[in-house]
């Protein structure tokens, strides 16, 4: 599930993104307020169970704690920055750092998808795969095993923040440009082909 609105092509248009770093447990409110604003938000959740003292209870937590995605706003920065529970801008340089369309497109196809999604720590080494049929048809990952299971993580590099779906192995194919290394060792060995998630 996702939080806040996006624009309903795959392709996000506009300024582009942007991260805001917000208080814990504020991330919700955050996503409210600069959308009664008028401002384009995208808050990733995903379904977690939370344990009571008498019963299990399903929830709705952020993907990436602390954080808010926010397209464009730079024409009013200062009435971003003045909501009430962000810190600031995820910078770089001093100025307000983008995030690519396409990693913010990723992630928002898997969760309007419901397609069982979490956290998982950043991961920049294996083979990078693309979805080649099914609902998450173009989407590129680094291709992990979990369990015997195979897993897509999709990143936004600028956070250091990653997050994991499960995906069908025989559903994926080498992304272009993937160097011969990567190519023979996908190749031969299946049970060493991706690096195990820990």
């Amino acid at each position: 599930m996702f939080f806040g609105h996006v624009a309903a092509n795959h392709e996000v248009s506009g300024s582009g993104w942007h991260a805001l770093y917000t208080r814990h447990h504020h991330e919700k409110t955050v996503a409210l307020t600069l959308k009664a604003k008028g401002f384009e938000v995208f808050l990733p959740l995903y379904s977690a169970f939370s344990r009571w003292k008498d019963r299990t209870k399903t929830v709705l937590l952020p993907l990436f704690p602390c954080y808010v995605f926010l397209q464009g706003g730079l024409d009013r920065r200062l009435d971003v920055v003045s909501t009430a529970g962000i810190h600031g801008f995820v910078s770089f340089a001093g100025a307000p750092a983008s995030i690519p369309c396409n990693e913010i497109n990723a992630i928002r196809r898997v969760v309007e998808q419901r397609i069982g999604i979490e956290p998982h720590p950043f991961i920049k080494c294996g083979d990078r795969v693309r979805v080649k049929a099914g609902p998450l048809e173009g989407i590129e990952g680094i291709l992990v095993r979990k369990k015997n299971l195979a897993r897509l993580i999709l990143s936004v590099e600028m956070l250091g923040k990653s997050a994991a779906v499960e995906v069908d192995a025989s559903l994926v194919e080498r992304a272009s440009g993937w160097d011969k290394f990567h190519m023979r060792r996908m190749a031969g060995d299946e049970r060493n082909a991706f690096p195990q998630a820990r």
